[in-house]
């Protein structure tokens, strides 16, 4: 299957739409009672949907770039749709969202890594009796991005992988890859890496993905933070994706919305299964379809298989939380906080970033965030 086709990723983005339940939006409490009716998308083509905009309000938030292009659809749907609030998201990474939710700045932040405990023990002295806790609301996948002439349908697995984004690899036609790639034409050239330079939740993810699937290839800890040797790094997803698309013989990691964006091919993963895993929003919704709940109360922090072997599973998944807090949200943006995080997790909100190249998460997983988006306080 050539993974670069853009339509092609596209149709299998809506057509992961199938593995997921619509859900109706429930609305969160609030004084003011009137609804607006908005498109679930900025194209138009998603379904409109009804959005309780409750008080009108300002809400101001960052983190994850992984989740930027969802935002954009979020934003733009609800700030048109609700006269008087504004939602503003900037970017930044996943770390500096969560270091700025602790610090007060923001209202909640969005990160491609659930909270640790230390940054859940930040979380308490500005959440008043309360805590950050973690709402998933972006499901995505991780594609190795590649430019290579002539190579279209490139096979990877979690040791070859790692070892080309750790400078263990170095040429195109090395036997590594080239035993996953029988009758492919690979260059005798040397391999371009690119890698964040900011810290990523998607980095995280996906040395996770290294540290479950790489048979040691990788021996670093799993981290926000770049600790590979050798490479080019580069500023967000965006950034990634740009320097593959210009860079030839290159390769580097990035959520299918920039593959599809930036028209880049994506590796297909060997997983030990019947055959290779395609880099596709059905494939990604398998994976998700099997994610358990890992947190407790009212944290919703989920445990993904990365090592899964599975047909038709494609293990190098994430998931984008919002980080809000338990208790303590500022009085004057919470019933906005809310309203807007109850259409994000609503079958509209979801549907509409999955026109975009994301994963619309489980129906059993968003009826759990929407149970805990009305608690909030």
């Amino acid at each position: 299957m050539k993974l670069q086709r853009n339509g092609r990723s596209k149709a299998l983005a809506i057509g992961a739409m199938a593995l997921v339940s619509s859900l109706s939006l429930a609305a969160c409490g609030s004084d003011d009672n009137s609804t607006n009716k908005a498109s679930g998308g900025s194209s138009g083509s998603a379904a409109a949907s009804s959005i309780n905009c409750g008080k009108s309000g300002s809400l101001i938030s960052a983190g994850s770039t992984a989740q930027g292009a969802a935002m954009d659809v979020w934003k733009t749907t609800f700030n048109a749709s609700c006269s008087g609030t504004t939602i503003n998201y900037q970017g930044g990474g996943s770390g500096a969202g969560i270091q700025q939710f602790n610090q007060g700045k923001i209202q909640f932040a969005g990160s491609d890594s659930a909270l640790k405990p230390a940054e859940v023990d930040s979380s308490k002295a500005v959440c008043s009796g309360g805590q950050g806790i973690d709402l998933p609301m972006v499901g995505g996948l991780i594609s190795l991005v590649y430019n290579v002439d002539g190579v279209d349908n490139l096979v990877l697995d979690g040791p070859t992988a790692a070892k080309i984004f750790d400078s263990q690899i170095t040429k195109w036609n090395d036997p590594a890859i080239a035993a996953l790639n029988p009758g492919a034409k690979l260059p005798d050239a040397e391999i371009q890496t690119f890698h964040r330079s900011d810290d990523s939740g998607t980095t995280e993810n996906l040395t996770k993905y290294f540290a479950a699937a790489g048979n040691g290839a990788w021996s670093y800890p799993a981290a926000k933070a770049w600790a590979g040797k050798g490479g080019q790094s580069a500023n967000g997803s965006a950034g990634v994706a740009a320097q593959v698309k210009q860079v030839k013989n290159s390769i580097s990691y990035a959520e299918l919305a920039y593959a599809q964006t930036n028209n880049l091919k994506s590796a297909a993963i060997n997983t030990g299964a019947s055959k290779p895993v395609a880099a596709t929003a059905e494939n990604a919704a398998n994976t998700f379809a099997k994610a358990q709940v890992a947190g407790a109360g009212s944290d919703l922090a989920l445990k993904l298989d990365y090592a899964t072997k599975e047909d038709g599973s494609y293990p190098l998944v994430l998931v984008t939380y919002e980080i809000v807090c338990d208790k303590g949200n500022k009085a004057d943006t919470l019933d906005t906080l809310k309203s807007f995080l109850t259409y994000t997790a609503s079958d509209a909100g979801q549907k509409a970033v999955g026109e975009k190249g994301y994963v619309p998460l489980p129906k059993t997983l968003t009826d759990k965030v929407n149970g805990v988006i009305t608690t909030l306080a």
